[in-house]
């Protein structure tokens, strides 16, 4: 005869399964933790710019940025000489206000920094909300302070989508109302774009050089 769990048990299971999760992410040593801070970095951006194409919520939100305003979020170069973060630009594109990729030596308009790679560890391993990152002391805000909160929420509506649900809701503050097939159906080509561009870097690192 199956065994029947009550709905209080399997939670209290997920909940020591993701304890015993983020317990082993909290053992990487630190070389692994820039690169996998690096790796989740190059995530959000694909995962934002994707996401602002069919999200309406973060359309929404985008059109209180002027058009043709840059954001970069970064963590302090202490990890040696390299430079981990990404800049999106805000652009309308065929009527749609969205994201789009830009150059990282053009001066943002609105730049987010942790001040350590521990502290980015801390954010995108889920164990502290950006909310709390801030609240904590644990980044830098060099813009506006309204233009950095509604950054912050095109964060949390991302993660929302994006996440199991039991990430999300330690990544972010309040955890909207969302069924599963609406997860699915907004999460599918955010996840389809990002595995598209990781495939597309990792082949181009790969290519053999002509020789001239």
């Amino acid at each position: 005869m199956p065994s029947t769990h009550s709905a209080g048990q399997l939670c209290e299971q997920r909940q020591t399964g993701l304890a015993s999760l983020l317990s082993h992410a909290n053992r990487l040593m630190p070389n692994q933790k820039i690169a996998y801070v690096s790796l989740m970095l190059g995530v959000i951006a694909q995962a934002l710019v994707t996401a602002s194409q069919r999200d309406p919520i973060m359309q929404d939100e985008l059109r209180g940025y002027p058009e043709g305003f840059r954001i970069r979020l970064s963590v302090l170069p202490d990890c040696g000489d390299k430079r981990l973060g990404f800049t999106l630009q805000v652009s309308d594109v065929d009527g749609i206000r969205q994201f789009i990729q830009s150059d990282d030596t053009t001066t943002p308009n609105l730049s987010l920094q942790f001040k350590h790679i521990a502290m980015a560890f801390l954010v995108f391993s889920f164990q502290e909300s950006t909310t709390q990152a801030f609240a904590n002391d644990r980044m830098i805000a060099d813009g506006d302070l309204a233009y950095a909160v509604r950054f912050v929420r095109l964060l949390n509506q991302l993660e929302a989508v994006i996440l199991p649900k039991a990430l999300a809701m330690r990544a972010i503050k309040r955890y909207p109302k969302l069924s599963l097939s609406q997860k699915l159906r907004q999460a599918r080509p955010i996840y389809l774009a990002v595995v598209k561009q990781m495939t597309r870097q990792l082949f181009s690192r790969q290519a053999p050089r002509r020789i001239v």
